[in-house]
């Protein structure tokens, strides 16, 4: 009996102990099912989230960077140019007849007044010749006019006359004067122009041109627009040089009194030759927008020659505001060229640009943008004012660096 009631407890301790256990099993697997339940909430929300912020960051552009550097303080300007001489003179015949002989070939050196070359002309000497004694006959009747006419003077006193008569020959006298003053000037127009069958140079100079020969018809003219006439020789004078050069419109204010230049010519791969500013014609060409500029150079050696070209360089002074951006920073606009910059809170403003200078991969602005300004490279063409973006740190740098 006690055996029993023993075993009964027993039994019963053992239900209330293994009710206990499956109590606290149930409380452990509820609570392991919430945290599962709670993690994959909370698992879910983070993942939305970072896609969510992944996203947005996506949605902001990523744009390279880059800071404006300032340009040099002067630069170089480099037009081509050509070279004449200091004084160039074509020598035309004025008297007709045949070459005679020529004295100096090209490449000679000549001195002022020196003889180039003799005309034959033996028509003119013939007419020469005819109007001195046509002078001669004229101061003959002159002279016997004037003794009639003094005669007559005398007779009037007499009254062995008349007025009339008197008057006649003193206007006869008159008017032979004026033949023979009208004879002299024909010796006078032909003397001068068989002066001019001796050709000659005009100043000391190099002859650079020789159209003629020996026995070739001379037929004498000058140079205009309708005649094919060539010079038969041409003179120049080749101590100093004169270089012209047209500057585009934008530099023209630059080119001032002072300035200096450097030419460089291709048959002189190694030498330089300096050139000094004379003077411009003060006009811009409407057909080119170009200003013509004159400047000088020495040519003691006559290493320049007339005719060549060159290259003539400028270097200018450049103005303090001028910096430089990559060409590909600009954006062509309706309201004109535009470069974009951001700001520190990584926003976007658009700015008008004045191109001072194309360089290629580069350009010179005056004004729109400074040197503190960080400027977008390469925009995308749909950006606009106020836009939010994000700078990529790895292409940040200066324009050169481009």
């Amino acid at each position: 009996m006690h055996d029993t009631q023993d075993a009964k407890a027993q039994h019963k301790n053992h239900e209330k102990q293994e009710n206990h256990r499956l109590k606290w099993v149930g409380i452990i697997t509820l609570c392991v099912l919430v945290g599962v339940a709670g993690y994959g909430i909370y698992s879910r929300y983070q993942t939305e989230h970072t896609v969510k912020k992944w996203t947005e960051n996506e949605a902001i552009p990523s744009v390279a960077v880059i800071s404006p550097t300032e340009a040099p303080g002067t630069s170089t300007l480099t037009l081509p140019g050509r070279v004449n001489a200091w004084y160039q003179a074509p020598v035309y015949a004025r008297t007709s007849g045949y070459l005679k002989i020529w004295y100096t070939d090209i490449g000679a050196s000549v001195k002022t007044g020196q003889i180039l070359g003799l005309i034959d002309a033996p028509d003119l000497d013939q007419q020469y010749a005819a109007a001195k004694a046509s002078l001669a006959t004229a101061a003959a009747q002159r002279a016997l006019a004037q003794t009639t006419s003094d005669r007559w003077q005398k007779l009037i006193a007499e009254d062995a006359v008349s007025q009339q008569e008197a008057d006649e020959k003193k206007a006869n006298y008159a008017a032979r004067v004026a033949m023979e003053h009208e004879a002299s000037a024909e010796v006078d127009r032909l003397r001068a122009l068989i002066g001019f069958k001796q050709l000659v140079a005009p100043f000391d100079g190099v002859v650079t041109g020789r159209a003629t020969d020996i026995g070739a018809l001379i037929i004498g003219g000058t140079s205009n627009a309708n005649n094919a006439q060539q010079p038969l020789f041409t003179v120049s004078d080749i101590h100093k040089m004169r270089v012209y050069v047209n500057v585009p419109q934008a530099y023209a204010a630059q080119i001032k009194p002072g300035i200096t230049a450097v030419l460089h010519l291709p048959e002189y791969p190694d030498r330089t030759f300096h050139a000094t500013y004379v003077d411009t014609n003060h006009a811009v060409t409407p057909a080119s927008g170009t200003m013509l500029v004159q400047m000088a150079a020495e040519n003691a050696d006559h290493a320049l020659k007339p005719g060549s070209y060159t290259q003539v360089e400028f270097t200018l002074p450049t103005p303090s505001n001028i910096v430089r951006v990559p060409a590909s920073a600009v954006l062509f606009r309706q309201e004109g060229m535009t470069v974009a910059t951001i700001d520190a809170q990584n926003h976007v403003h658009l700015h008008i640009i004045k191109i001072t200078r194309d360089l290629g991969r580069q350009i010179e602005l005056a004004g729109g943008i400074s040197r503190s300004d960080r400027v977008i490279d390469s925009p995308m063409d749909d950006i606009a004012e106020n836009d939010l973006v994000r700078p990529d740190s790895k292409s940040d740098g200066a324009a050169h660096d481009k």
